[in-house]
């Protein structure tokens, strides 16, 4: 494909994707279906083009004076990926691909600078209204750069599995993919954001994937795996399994050592868990099916040393990834997930031994999720008591001095950690440390 279709194309997915209001993934893959002439490298320059669109919906189309898919397509073109006004120009008016001649309009909002300060926070910084006032409790002064940074590319991170080989020998066979050792985590390993037009290296496809050496998983996903501690041994429980990505990375912190449970309300996504945990070389692991296995799981009640929930939430921490779901999720949505939070963390305690340890993790930024959730919990559960996630963290042995320097900043005044793009180069993570005091 031309680019000046690559374009077209790009504008007439955004279009699609605001009008239905389904996952971008899915307008892509309903254009891509009646597009049989886009290869591998046109898919992937539009896809890239869509993503970057979103990130920064709200402050291209201010720049453009204009809310239409076209104008913040044209608008990202010049202020993101760096295209010359003429360069743009050219494409849109080139017969018969183009998406047609740039207006007079167009043409000067894309001849000025960006002027953002008169704008409000939400248009300037890239998400909806109607959380401003969540994001400035939250982040407070730094509410703009933290939400820049969320409308951002995001590195593609590795989780080096010492299941099947050591750090050194996994790192070495990621070499033709240009990844290199994280200095935050001994076991973790990044390639930089590809640029603009750039397609990302397909690490799932290396013969080191398949052998199950490495993992692809976010480094703030990894180390709020690490919360977990000390576990060599233990009777672990995974109470929000869901596809297996942080199971897997508790399997290897256990050294297939001790009992890791995976459990998920919905069998449908424990499915991928099997075959992942066979590559990954997972021993010590049972998973218990909702449907089929209610019995063995209730005899876990009072047992576990460690209960682990990656509570179902609104994902606003992986919007760097998933620009989407920020235009997508809605208040009511925001309330529900509350109220899932509250169940699976009273839910999940049960299973916790005396002197047994809770870590409760969301992928969200949002107090509302997080702190709110943990203050609710304990005023109802006395029988717990909040611990410092950072010291959890590095009773794990795998954070790494530069990691702790980079955390500490990161501590709540109750002990938890909130990481995100702009502190830790990572996806936003809440992670909290609780621990049965009584029964």
């Amino acid at each position: 494909m031309r680019e000046s279709g690559r374009v077209s194309a790009a504008i007439s997915i955004i279009e699609d994707f605001e009008r239905r209001r389904v996952p971008l993934k899915t307008a892509i893959a309903d254009w891509a279906r009646n597009a049989r002439f886009a290869g591998a490298k046109d898919r992937a320059w539009i896809s890239g083009l869509c993503l970057d669109v979103l990130r920064r919906r709200r402050s291209l189309s201010a720049a453009m004076a204009d809310e239409g898919a076209r104008a913040a397509t044209l608008a990202a073109l010049r202020f993101v990926w760096g295209r010359s006004v003429d360069d743009i120009a050219a494409l849109a008016e080139e017969a018969p691909h183009g998406p047609g001649p740039l207006t007079p309009v167009e043409l000067q909002a894309l001849r000025r600078a960006e002027r953002a300060e008169m704008r409000p926070l939400a248009v300037r910084a890239d998400f909806p209204s109607w959380l401003e006032s969540s994001v400035l409790r939250a982040f407070g002064d730094c509410a703009r750069n933290e939400m820049t940074a969320f409308a951002a590319r995001a590195d593609v991170d590795l989780r080096l599995n010492t299941l099947q080989a050591s750090p050194e020998k996994a790192l070495a066979a990621l070499a033709t993919v240009g990844a290199a050792a994280h200095p935050f985590v001994k076991t973790a390993a990044r390639i930089a954001a590809p640029g603009a037009t750039d397609r990302a290296p397909a690490v799932t496809v290396i013969p080191a994937f398949n052998k199950g050496w490495v993992e692809v998983q976010d480094l703030g996903s990894q180390i709020a795996t690490l919360a977990a501690g000390d576990v060599k041994g233990a009777q672990v429980l995974d109470f929000c399994a869901g596809g297996g990505g942080k199971t897997l990375a508790l399997a290897a912190l256990m050294a297939n050592k001790g009992q890791l449970y995976a459990y998920d309300s919905d069998a449908r996504r424990l499915q991928p868990l099997y075959e992942r945990a066979r590559r990954a070389g997972v021993r010590n692991l049972q998973i218990v099916n909702p449907a089929t296995d209610k019995a063995a799981l209730e005899a876990l009640a009072g047992k576990m040393d460690v209960v682990f929930i990656d509570a179902p939430c609104t994902g606003s921490g992986t919007w760097r990834r998933h620009p989407d779901t920020k235009w997508r999720v809605t208040e009511d949505q925001l309330k529900r997930r509350t109220v899932e939070q509250d169940f699976v963390l009273s839910d999940g305690a049960r299973f916790a031994r005396l002197g047994g340890r809770i870590a409760y993790v969301t992928c969200s930024f949002l107090m509302e999720e997080n702190e709110d959730r943990l203050e609710a919990f304990l005023a109802a559960h006395p029988e717990f008591r909040q611990m410092r996630a950072l010291e959890e963290i590095e009773r794990s042995g795998l954070l790494t001095v530069e990691g702790r320097a980079a955390l500490a900043p990161c501590e709540t005044a109750s002990g938890a950690l909130r990481m995100t793009p702009a502190r830790t180069g990572t996806d936003g993570f809440f992670v909290a440390a609780l621990r049965r005091e009584r029964r």
